[in-house]
């Protein structure tokens, strides 16, 4: 592989996050090759550095490059802008005009966005991948072209498939070989280097000191969820430059900049397989039917154990039969499958216990209203960390504004 800090360097490439290496050397290993190549990530990661790089490490870097953003090209034109088209083909077309495809030929054409074209379009560039023809608009003649195609997208174009809005045939012809663009909040420290990149262009260009964090404010930076990625990094970084007068950034300075910043950074904001979070009420609520539904299962299990021991006196009346035999069966009527065995087995009529001990325990009946669900588990998170609210909504995956509503809502001030 060619050297990775002399790549990062010559492209402008900042961070030493594993993500961002892999992606690199992804990018240099199939640059000799002609594969097409699809690069996925959210918006304001820095897709269109890879294409470049793809491009000057293959043999065609003495060729044309052409990035095109597929979303800015009205839908009436795009056609003509990819693929050329003649004199007269529709109003305003006084002349002839050469299409992307046709101007690169021997070189590459970076098609950004490229969930946005539409259907009649991507027929017409699944041809151009699959045979290297195309036609212009308003021609029968069919041309040939040799270009390499790199497409980006910020959106799920799976789901777009399902949706309707994208051709599967186009996406595996697309995804050759796939690229993963990390977002900011994956990248850890990353954040602070490029933070300082920045502050050091902008002093440069606006001919001033460059703002630094203090130590609280870098906290702050690393654990904002930064939906812009880097251009909104970026972007904030020159607010700040200009804007205030002070070069040590502090806490509630930063703060002023970040719109809907919630504090501490929760865990649902990375997702892992098998990993638990709450990133809303609703799903609060679904994980105490889960955990109701899961001591259900125990109490039949116990009730079981207890009949098998003989340590239950089930009386002969019928009713009371009908009801332990019920335990065991599902909402559709039906034994439960992982008890029908045990269940079928179990003798009902009366039987004597070992001892005539009576069970004195009085049996309070659980609540197993929604929200008393709700008011508990938030009453013990509170216990838990003696009232910080902060960590407490971090326990329960809520955010601390609507921890604060919850706590107003059913009168749980401590």
């Amino acid at each position: 592989m060619k050297d990775l800090q002399n790549i990062k360097q010559r492209f402008g490439i900042i961070g030493n996050n594993e993500g961002l290496n892999r992606a690199i050397d992804i990018a240099v290993q199939v640059a000799p090759t002609d594969l097409s190549v699809l690069i996925t990530g959210e918006s304001g990661t820095g897709k269109e550095v890879f294409p470049q790089v793809i491009h000057n490490y293959s043999t065609r870097k003495h060729g044309q490059y052409i990035a095109v953003n597929c979303g800015a090209i009205p839908e009436g034109t795009i056609d003509s802008e990819l693929f050329g088209h003649e004199k007269g083909a529709f109003t305003g077309a006084i002349d002839s005009r050469k299409g992307y495809f046709e101007v690169a030929d021997g070189g590459t054409i970076f098609l950004d966005e490229v969930a946005e074209l539409p259907l009649s379009t991507q027929v017409r560039l699944l041809r151009v991948l699959e045979t290297g023809e195309f036609i212009r608009v308003g021609s029968s003649k069919v041309q040939k072209t040799n270009v390499r195609v790199i497409a980006a997208s910020n959106v799920d174009v799976p789901r777009a498939i399902d949706t309707g809005k994208f051709r599967e045939d186009l996406f595996y012809r697309l995804n050759t070989v796939p690229i993963r663009i990390p977002s900011l909040k994956e990248r850890g420290d990353d954040i602070f280097l490029l933070f300082r990149k920045f502050a050091v262009d902008f002093a440069e260009k606006y001919r001033m000191p460059a703002i630094r964090l203090d130590s609280e404010a870098k906290n702050i930076l690393l654990n904002y969820s930064w939906p812009g990625n880097v251009r909104q990094l970026k972007n904030i970084t020159e607010q700040i430059s200009i804007i205030e007068s002070e070069r040590e950034i502090r806490v509630a300075t930063l703060k002023a900049y970040l719109p809907d910043y919630d504090g501490i950074k929760l865990p649902a904001v990375i997702k892992k397989d098998g990993d638990s979070s709450f990133s809303s009420e609703r799903e609060i609520l679904y994980k105490i039917l889960f955990d109701m539904k899961s001591d259900v299962n125990d109490l039949k299990k116990l009730v079981f154990d207890l009949i098998q021991r003989g340590e239950v006196d089930i009386n002969s009346n019928e009713t009371n039969s009908r009801a332990i035999k019920n335990l065991f069966r599902d909402t559709k009527g039906n034994m439960d499958g992982s008890h029908v065995t045990e269940a079928a087995s179990v003798d009902f009529s009366p039987r004597q216990t070992r001892n005539d001990i009576q069970d004195t325990e009085e049996i309070v009946e659980e609540s197993l209203s929604l929200a008393d669900k709700e008011v508990e588990m938030i009453k013990k998170a509170l216990e838990k960390y003696n009232g910080k609210r902060k960590m407490a909504a971090n326990e329960l995956g809520i955010s601390e504004r609507t921890l604060y509503r919850k706590i107003k809502e059913y009168g749980l001030e401590m």
